[in-house]
């Protein structure tokens, strides 16, 4: 690891005082790395056991594991393209912990890719109530979409909006506002040495700047007796306790309800800090619902009646050429802030027929399908698959299936006498 920087050592040396020896020795160690097991899909002992590596649990949060060997290759394995595990950093799991979030609530995830806190909300709302989830560099927020889906959450939609646009839009909506905010991220050292190229005294200073406009807008999303939730990955106190004791200054209506801060030397991660401030009284502002027009389109309906034993829960709404299938209420407000990723991207309308999209067979949407093929590590159908060639299924199948990892789907195959054309995203395959 490059040395780190005289003066941040001097900055946490003042801040530490006798713990700052144990702090220093810690960068000798390799940085940690850990998952978080997706509840939206299986049990999180379960999804453990599959996983071909020792793990260790994480004791801030029920779902999250420590990685105690290397893993080369994760992206690339089953239980990854399954949507079942999501990799996380086991400090950056503290944000979610405290965030006390409930099925049927509200949330907004204000800085949200490349997506793993909107992927920890969206399991505790376990597909009921809404989670937005804002991230406003274009490019990022593909990543985040992509992060969305393979998580298979039903009830999110993804926007790309300045934080003061979405004050404007949906004042005092919110149940929980998520701020995992940008930070000088003195907490990524061990483990990115671009990290330590970046930072400087002047980078933590305008990193805090930030971070209060980032707050003031958060602030103004939040309901009556809601939560904010602001965290970063820095030990930087101007970043921290001085912008919690900054914003209690300035907003009265708010109390801060919990704070911790994690270091490498005192937690098995690479650090972090969050805190919980509660909205004292206030409104829940009423919103108009957001009207969509229904698919009534008989490819989509054949299709539909054809894959599915069950359907996918919630309203089918023709939308921007295709068909997204959403559950969640949606006020008005958020319309012009939509993109493609609304509830589930079903897909397609193209000249009379209906072609369903990756994101359906990856969410967890309810429904029951008519053909599923699961595999396991045993057949050798599943490998070929995941490199995206044809492979064999019952001969009396037709139309499109579910391929499948032990009964998670993993995305879409056709079958047509006794063989399923892959249709696996090229960019998703373990070539």
């Amino acid at each position: 690891m490059k040395a780190l920087p005289g003066e941040f050592l001097s900055r946490m040396q003042a801040e530490l005082k006798g713990d700052y020896a144990a702090f220093l020795e810690s960068y000798n160690n390799e940085s940690v790395r850990g998952l978080r097991a997706n509840t939206l899909k299986g049990n999180a002992g379960e999804t453990a056991a599959l996983c071909p590596v020792k793990l260790e649990r994480v004791d801030n949060t029920a779902d999250g594991f420590r990685l105690m060997e290397a893993w080369e290759g994760v992206g690339l394995s089953p239980v990854h393209m399954a949507g079942l595990i999501y990799m996380q950093e086991p400090s950056a799991m503290l944000t979610i912990a405290i965030a006390d979030i409930h099925p049927g609530m509200k949330v907004l995830d204000m800085c949200a890719a490349p997506g793993g806190k909107t992927g920890a909300a969206a399991a505790r709302l376990n597909g009921q109530g809404l989670i937005v989830s804002n991230e406003i560099v274009p490019s990022r927020a593909k990543i985040l979409e992509s992060t969305v889906e393979r998580m298979g959450i039903a009830n999110a939609a993804v926007i790309s909006r300045r934080p003061d646009e979405i004050a404007k839009a949906m004042p005092e909506y919110f149940d929980r506002v998520i701020v995992d905010a940008p930070c000088s991220g003195e907490g990524m050292f061990r483990k990115d040495e671009r990290a330590i190229e970046e930072w400087s005294a002047e980078h933590v200073s305008s990193c805090a700047n930030r971070q209060r406009l980032i707050l003031e807008s958060s602030a103004q999303c939040v309901a009556g007796d809601g939560m904010l939730i602001y965290s970063t990955c820095t030990f930087s106190r101007e970043e921290n306790e001085d912008n919690i004791e900054w914003f209690l200054k300035t907003h009265t209506d708010f109390e801060l309800a919990e704070q911790r801060r994690l270091y490498p030397h005192t937690f098995a991660g690479e650090g972090h800090f969050a805190a919980v401030l509660r909205r004292k009284g206030g409104s829940v502002r009423p919103y108009a619902p957001l009207k969509l027009t229904p698919c009534k389109d008989k490819a989509y309906a054949d299709f539909i009646e054809d894959t599915f034993t069950v359907p996918p829960k919630g309203t089918a709404y023709e939308y921007m050429n295709g068909v997204n299938i959403i559950s969640a209420e949606l006020p008005e407000a958020i319309a012009p802030m939509l993109r493609r990723s609304v509830g589930v991207y079903a897909g397609e309308l193209q000249k009379g027929r209906f072609v369903p999209h990756h994101t359906l067979v990856m969410a967890e949407h309810g429904g029951e399908y008519a053909r599923m093929l699961s595999l396991d590590e045993s057949d050798a159908r599943l490998a070929a698959y995941m490199r995206g060639e044809e492979i064999n299924c019952p001969e009396a199948w037709r139309g499109y299936c579910a391929v499948a990892y032990r009964n998670h789907p993993i995305g879409w195959g056709k079958a047509v006498g006794g063989r399923m054309k892959n249709h696996l995203p090229k960019g998703l395959r373990a070539w």
